[in-house]
């Protein structure tokens, strides 16, 4: 019997209509995208977006609420710092109260924090609040890390905490832009308050998403068994030696990043001179330049990561923050400092292995908790050199700039000589 005219083209489309959810099938289990998962990821790119649309510009605008560069150091400080304390009860109450109550709790002490912000316009009440917002990344991060552990099996937790870093700088792109542009409208002190009202509308939609997604906690019988541990020195006799020799490098690289890091809005804005000075706006496009560049590598860094050694990786990731503060010195002109922020993007080339990796030497029973430790350890000790920065500064700014460049290359020298290979790791564990 002949076919009917136009019988074989819709065949042949539907078979097409049936590839296409075949082919998004596909590409979310390659890139780790249950449900719970979205839901995470929704929630990064809401709440970042507003945290980063006002967190940049906080150095500026704590200027011209009068608190000088001693306040600058001191909220570089109180991130470090907080992000130290934070991470581990955040970890603990991960491990105790699970993943969506504890990520609902958090969502709303970074909210009140917000609100502080815009309804008291002082320097005082900026470092106040700092307190509640700053937090947010810091306490979630191991709740976050402890969802993909629990979601993803083994072979797709690099790609799930890829996937999360990858996320999470699209807020980090497009949050200064639309920061800057609220800043050049504007000025600075209604600008930024105008920000923090987007940030306090964002975190609410958040809410509702991960409510909505994030897959139900355990019942508390069984999170009872998983032996959340209050006590962090009886966490930190579980960690391995292999751990804590990533940890030792890691601090010295992060003396590195964060000696000069509430001052690089400074020196951009306050020292290139060809063409011209920048502005706020320019600056949004530089934080944007430096995302998109880890945006870009890190789908592609996860794969091959995965199929050879880490230690390269990380040696390369310790290189590339090694690198900035020395480049940003010779960096006058607004050209200049677009290559100087493409070198900073690069050095998210080996973060989500060191992540993956935690996860993966931590007990099973307790990795939210055991990476909380390996933050808290890590941030309090940096915060130190992130509050000595600001007198690094004060002295001259180049010496800021070389004090971090020469603990970056002690870090990179350290992990390269002493380190262990991580992808072996990785697989054993």
């Amino acid at each position: 019997m002949p076919c009917m005219p136009g019988v074989g083209w819709k065949s042949s489309n539907m078979v097409q209509a049936r590839r296409v959810p075949d082919i998004l099938r596909r590409a979310a289990s390659f890139l780790g995208l249950r449900r719970s998962i979205v839901g995470l990821l929704g929630m990064v790119v809401l709440v970042g977006l507003g945290e980063h649309m006002a967190e940049q510009f906080l150095p500026l605008y704590l200027m011209s609420l009068g608190g000088g560069f001693i306040s600058v150091g001191a909220l570089n400080a109180l991130d470090n710092l907080l992000g130290a304390l934070y991470s581990f009860p955040g970890g603990y109450a991960a491990d105790r109260l699970g993943t969506k109550r504890s990520l609902l709790l958090f969502n709303l002490v970074a909210m009140s924090g917000f609100l502080l912000v815009i309804l008291i316009p002082s320097w005082i009440a900026v470092m106040g609040g700092a307190v509640l917002f700053l937090s947010w990344t810091a306490i979630s991060l191991p709740a976050t890390m402890g969802l993909v552990a629990r979601v993803l099996p083994k072979d797709k937790r690099t790609m799930g905490v890829s996937m999360h870093s990858l996320v999470r700088r699209v807020p980090m792109a497009l949050g200064p832009i639309l920061g800057g542009a609220l800043i050049a409208a504007l000025g600075v002190e209604v600008g930024v308050r105008m920000a923090f009202v987007a940030a306090l509308f964002f975190a609410g939609v958040s809410l509702v998403l991960q409510q909505v997604l994030i897959e139900p906690d355990p019942p508390r019988a069984v999170r009872m068994t998983l032996r959340a541990e209050s006590r962090p020195w009886r966490l930190w006799r579980e960690m391995c030696p292999e751990l804590r020799q990533l940890l030792v490098a890691d601090i010295l690289v992060r003396f590195c990043e964060q000696i000069p890091y509430a001052f690089v809005v400074i020196w951009a804005v306050g020292t290139a001179t060809a063409p011209g000075p920048v502005t706020a706006l320019q600056f949004g496009v530089l934080r944007t330049v430096e995302m998109v560049t880890a945006i870009l590598i890190y789908i592609p860094v996860a794969y091959f990561a995965d199929r050879s050694h880490k230690k390269p990786f990380v040696i390369m990731t310790f290189a590339f923050f090694t690198a900035f503060p020395l480049v940003l010195f010779f960096s006058h002109s607004f050209g200049i400092l677009v290559l100087a922020f493409v070198l900073r993007g690069l050095k998210e080339f080996g973060e989500p292995t060191r992540k993956a990796l935690i996860m993966d030497l931590a007990p099973e029973d307790r990795k939210a908790g055991m990476f909380g430790l390996y933050y808290l350890v890590r941030d309090t000790i940096v915060s130190v050199a992130a509050f000595g920065g600001a007198f690094l500064w004060a002295l001259r700014p180049e010496v800021n700039l070389f004090v971090a460049f020469g603990f970056g290359l002690l870090g990179t020298i350290w992990f390269a000589w002493r380190g262990r290979d991580l992808g072996r790791l990785h697989v054993v564990s």
